[in-house]
């Protein structure tokens, strides 16, 4: 004997052209950039590295065309809602993260990297696409906190205080260990270390040997890396947008 059970659910449905408000006011940006991560990561499996890239790049500029607030070939007027406005911002991270970038990695790595974050929650997909960066600081600029470490103040009784601030990284770090899996690996660095590109490889490059000597900008350690910055990403993404030709 056979059965079959029938479920009917009630749904809500827009139409493109005249409820274009009603899907706006209901995008869920998160999920929406996941989706299009393990979409990304589906398809590197058999496509070419840039091919899957020139994909990315064109959803979003069309998502931006839909969406976006702007007139025709005016890049200053463009703009995107609430509902939109960090979807741009997670698909320039996609874009750099290891999942769609195999170089300097092994195909095992790169393998194992897209096992993992296809089997992740929502916001465990969203820190690997775009990570955390916390920042401890102790009354001012950190550059000095390297060279007292070597000097060994912390193993002194009257920088009791010293001691505590570099033990409050490491703890939230094991912390965070302690409730990942897979375990991440861990890495102890410090400016100008061997291991310091680990950090440079995901941080927005704002200042690159590009602009290092552009007029009116602070003055800082230059990130030699050919990446673009998330600012010159959306200049181009805004031009792409509100172009006709596009």
């Amino acid at each position: 004997q056979r059965r079959i059970r029938v479920t009917t659910i009630a749904r809500n449905w827009a139409d493109v052209q005249s409820q274009l408000r009603h899907i706006e006011a209901a995008f869920d940006q998160e999920a929406a950039a996941v989706l299009m991560a393990r979409l990304g990561v589906f398809r590197a499996e058999s496509e070419e590295g840039p091919d899957v890239l020139r994909w990315l790049d064109r959803q979003l500029i069309r998502l931006c065309q839909k969406f976006g607030q702007y007139n025709k070939e005016d890049p200053t007027s463009f703009r995107l809602s609430d509902s939109f406005s960090l979807y741009p911002q997670f698909m320039f991270h996609l874009r750099r993260s290891p999942f769609l970038q195999v170089f300097n990695n092994s195909p095992d790595e790169s393998s194992y990297y897209r096992h993992h974050f296809a089997r992740q929650d929502l916001t465990q997909s969203l820190i690997m696409i775009q990570p955390i960066l916390y920042s401890y600081s102790f009354h001012g600029p950190p550059e000095t906190i390297a060279q007292w470490r070597k000097a060994g103040y912390q193993d002194m009784p009257e920088y009791e205080n010293f001691k505590h601030l570099l033990q409050a990284p490491l703890d939230d770090a094991q912390e965070i260990l302690q409730a990942r899996f897979p375990m991440p690996r861990y890495i102890n660095t410090e400016h100008g270390g061997s291991q310091a590109r680990f950090l440079l490889s995901k941080v927005n490059p704002s200042q690159t040997h590009n602009n290092l000597y552009a007029w009116g900008q602070e003055t800082g350690a230059p990130i030699l890396t050919d990446d673009v910055s998330l600012q010159v990403f959306m200049d181009h993404l805004k031009k792409l947008a509100v172009s006709s030709a596009c």
